[in-house]
């Protein structure tokens, strides 16, 4: 979402001039906005900049250049979508990154979100508007965890310190940065509300809750939940500790789908639809098409828009990752996204949703952590709320005892096909091992969790599921296993060129050579029990 917007100086031009000079060692472009960002549009210089007036941009510019910083990356290795466009032979969908398309994954949220949150806090937002600072923090760590799960060790905890260069954190402490964050963002927000029981002060700013400051507290413990259980291999204790807190709160968590964080559109038109219907560059991936129609999935028609080729019109059949696409024309007729009834135009984009939360903990339960309650309960309530995010019946899908995932049979080049990789089924086993119940549990949540393909893939790297076709053709010249698939986007060139030396050391906090086959701090090669 390219959202142009106009902001006053906050205390003093020296401020504004501090923090262009450190966005650009990520973003080149931010001199030709300094007039944009530095003018207040009446020609009146203004000593403060309103707070509560940054927040509409950094909601809707979480999902900034939606195309190449997440749809042709994480949605595709989610196994989510895949494009019928062929851009280039060697693009990020076979392996081989295009660093032009991975900058803006990175620097994006520098740009878009840290450094408008910098200007709140130098407009004294902490101390003056304690309630509007908790939605910065969580919003924070909603757009940061996404980057850092994407790259690994990021610069955070000291952004704007420097204008010489930035230094880089290891995941580990930002992580743990992460949970301080939302400790002070949900403190505050239960303070505001339980003192001011009526008030939304937030309501003219708020793109996903209408000022609702229940359901913000209820999205900073869902958060919390989903980045105790990304840390249940790697820092176990510190999972268990942070998992329990986020199901002890008293604001709860998000239970239905009324809790859905969803960023509304602001600007006419969905990334989703415009980069499917608009511009025709987003297919379903033959993954998901396999695991809906093998499990005959109430979802699927919600989801998804049938193939229109003559040949095999009204099938759901995606397209693999990785092929070989001569011509758009060739792979353009598959199945899509459903931008008539569900993804329409004005469809706010998800960044969690209250199904989410019933899967964690059905995790958690596994994992015998306190406050998660029964797993194959939490399981099936994870799925009933999907149903009804969607507005489908969910009949006796959850009785299925029979149904697996489909192989795959690509119409127009059978070198595409797969047979099935899981024999995971619907109903609930309870009679099968904590990894049987896992891979169960993490396949109904990458089909509930459904199109937020970054937290989908970062799913799938922590445990393997659910089973996902790998690419046909690895064009990453041996530095991403295919049967293993990738595990992490490369830095930019631009910070090569502008912040080396924090580069070297953030790859030595990384464990290995910046590549895509090099595994995140979380990601660890060890079993899930």
């Amino acid at each position: 979402m390219n959202t142009s917007y106009k902001q006053t100086i906050t205390r003093g031009r020296y401020i504004m001039l501090s923090l262009c000079a450190l966005v650009l060692m990520f973003n080149a472009g931010c001199t030709k906005n300094f007039e944009e960002y530095n003018t207040d549009p009446t020609g009146v210089p203004n000593k403060d900049v309103e707070v509560i007036s940054l927040f509409k941009p950094i909601q809707s510019n979480i999902f900034h250049n939606y195309q190449t910083a997440q749809n042709l990356s994480a949605d595709a290795y989610a196994g989510y979508m895949m494009s019928p466009t062929p851009f280039r032979t060697e693009y990020n969908l076979n392996y081989s990154m295009v660093d032009g398309w991975n900058s803006n994954g990175f620097k994006d949220m520098y740009t878009y979100v840290m450094f408008p949150l910098s200007r709140m806090a130098a407009a004294g937002a902490k101390t003056n508007n304690p309630d509007f600072w908790a939605v910065a923090l969580i919003l924070k760590v909603e757009a940061m965890h996404r980057i850092t799960d994407k790259f690994g060790p990021i610069p955070y905890s000291k952004f704007g310190q420097s204008l010489l260069s930035s230094e880089y954190d290891s995941q580990e402490k930002v992580y743990n940065q992460f949970f301080l964050e939302l400790d002070t963002a949900v403190n505050s927000l239960q303070t505001y509300v339980a003192a001011n029981p009526a008030a939304t002060p937030f309501a003219s700013a708020d793109l996903l809750f209408n000022g609702d400051y229940r359901k913000w507290i209820k999205f900073a413990n869902s958060l919390r939940l989903r980045l105790a259980v990304r840390l249940s291999k790697v820092a176990p204790s510190v999972a268990q500790l942070q998992g329990e807190k986020a199901m002890a709160n008293t604001g709860g968590l998000m239970t239905d789908p009324a809790d859905d964080a969803a960023v509304a559109v602001t600007n006419g038109t969905s990334d989703l639809y415009m980069i499917t219907k608009d511009w025709a560059d987003n297919r379903l991936n033959a993954s998901l098409t396999s695991y809906l129609t093998g499990f005959n999935d109430p979802r699927l028609p919600a989801y998804a828009s049938p193939a229109t080729d003559a040949a095999f019109a009204g099938q759901y059949i995606g397209i693999r990752i990785g092929i070989n696409i001569p011509a758009k024309d060739d792979y353009a007729t598959y199945a899509t996204l459903n931008t008539s009834n569900t993804f329409t135009q004005l469809k706010a984009q998800q960044l969690m949703c209250a199904a989410e939360s019933w899967f964690l903990k059905a995790e958690a339960g596994l994992r015998g952590w306190a406050g998660a309650g029964d797993p194959q309960t939490n399981y099936e309530k994870g799925i009933d709320v999907s149903m009804q995010q969607w507005g489908v019946n969910v009949g006796n899908y959850k009785a299925d005892e029979t149904s697996t995932q489909a192989a795959y049979q690509d119409p127009k080049n059978s070198a595409n096909n797969s047979p099935a990789l899981s024999t995971v089924k619907v109903k609930w086993n309870a009679g099968g091992t904590n990894e049987q119940k896992l891979e169960q549990v993490l396949t109904q949540k990458w089909l509930a969790v459904f199109p937020e393909g970054q937290e989908a893939w970062s799913e799938f790297r922590r445990t393997g599921y659910p089973k996902l076709f790998t690419v046909v053709n690895n064009k990453s010249a041996g530095t991403i296993d295919t049967q293993v698939q990738i595990r992490r986007l490369p830095y930019a060139q631009s910070e090569y060129n502008t912040n080396n030396k924090e580069v070297q050391n953030a790859i030595q906090l990384l464990g290995g050579p910046d590549n895509g086959g090099t595994r995140v701090w979380w990601d660890v090669n060890r079993a899930n029990f």
